[in-house]
């Protein structure tokens, strides 16, 4: 049984997993509200935020009769908020300190590695290892306000990172261009409700690199080309033009993020059993779609990460140290430190 820790954001969670039957128990504070008052994460309020409710949500752990079969602790060690990922740390070593057991810290991106697979465990239960089995190796894509990047789960469960992005993640892009855009924070999830009633091909904004040669990501060009274009419309005018607007910025994400999958599943030729999607930005229905066809002219599944565990949340974090326990191997014991800068490792 492990009890897991996440506080690499804006998010304080808490999660309990049985191997046996998968999670028993997950529960999350949002900060979303309060945030959103500001546009955007604020670290020192975030921070606060955490400090004042670890605490109850680890005394909801605590009722469930599961926790006394606790056998270690995992939590968030990085990439993240310094600040918040220290909370999380230091709440993790006092609880294994009080009931005598091992701590462990797990990459934060590790843990939407594991995401997509939290669904097969749960169907799959004790035949979970031999249906991996039949799915590795894996393309994965991440998809977040922080990250974007491609990587490949080979059958031996180890990961390596194809490609990342080399300024703005797809869901900071989003998120700046809803701003730009006045609609306000979160931007992805607002930029997807108007364009649901705007045409995708009203405007031609940039596909980040083009090369074929090339899979790494980049979204500053149409953050930037959105914003040139709004200074060349009247408010009306972007207010009246909001829904094409927003069907073309999302598009154009989207279309950068699928080109790049699509050229990694076809240099892997018959190699990637499956694709998989994780990360904030899973959410958006176009993108999930989108992808779900392209593994389909591949013939090969699509694993999408189930809305809970799309954002940041401690069942990955929980799922990531049992499924991949040579993940936490460098960052096991009391001198567990954060790491804020960290990639996947």
């Amino acid at each position: 049984m492990i009890l897991a820790l996440e506080s690499s954001c804006d998010e304080t969670a808490v999660a309990l997993f049985d191997p046996a039957r998968g999670l028993a128990g997950e529960w999350v504070h949002s900060q979303i509200a309060l945030h959103e008052r500001h546009g955007g994460v604020v670290p020192d309020l975030a921070t606060r935020e955490h400090l004042r409710h670890f605490g109850p949500l680890l005394e909801r752990a605590k009722a469930m009769p599961e926790f006394a079969q606790v056998s270690h602790v995992a939590v968030t060690n990085g990439p993240g908020l310094a600040a918040c990922l220290a909370i999380g740390v230091a709440s993790a070593k006092a609880v294994a300190l009080a009931k005598r057991l091992p701590v462990v810290g797990v990459n934060h991106l590790r843990g939407h590695v594991w995401s997509p697979f939290i669904a097969l465990h749960a169907e799959a239960r004790g035949e979970f290892a031999a249906r991996l089995d039949e799915l590795l190796p894996h393309l994965g894509l991440i998809v977040s306000g922080g990250n974007t990047l491609l990587f490949a789960l080979d059958a031996r469960r180890r990961v390596t990172v194809l490609s990342s992005t080399r300024d703005d993640a797809a869901g900071e892009a989003l998120d700046k261009g809803a701003k730009l855009l006045g609609l306000g924070y979160p931007g992805g999830p607002l930029i997807e409700r108007q364009a649901q009633s705007g045409r995708p091909d009203a405007y031609d904004f940039p596909r980040g690199i083009g090369r074929r040669d090339e899979l790494d990501f980049s979204f500053s060009g149409v953050k930037t080309s959105l914003r040139y274009l709004i200074e060349k419309l009247s408010p009306a005018e972007v207010q009246a033009r909001l829904p094409d607007l927003c069907a073309s910025y999302q598009q154009a994400v989207i279309d950068a993020l699928v080109r790049k999958a699509r050229v990694a599943l076809e240099r892997g030729g018959d190699g990637f059993r499956s694709l998989g999607l994780s990360g904030g930005v899973a959410n958006n229905r176009l993108l999930r779609a989108t992808l779900e066809t392209e593994a389909k002219r591949s013939g090969i599944p699509f694993l999408a990460a189930q809305p809970q565990h799309t954002g940041d949340n401690a069942g990955m974090i929980a799922f990531a140290a049992w499924a991949d326990p040579a993940g936490t191997e460098r960052t096991a014991g009391f001198d567990l430190r954060v790491e804020p800068s960290a990639g996947l490792a």
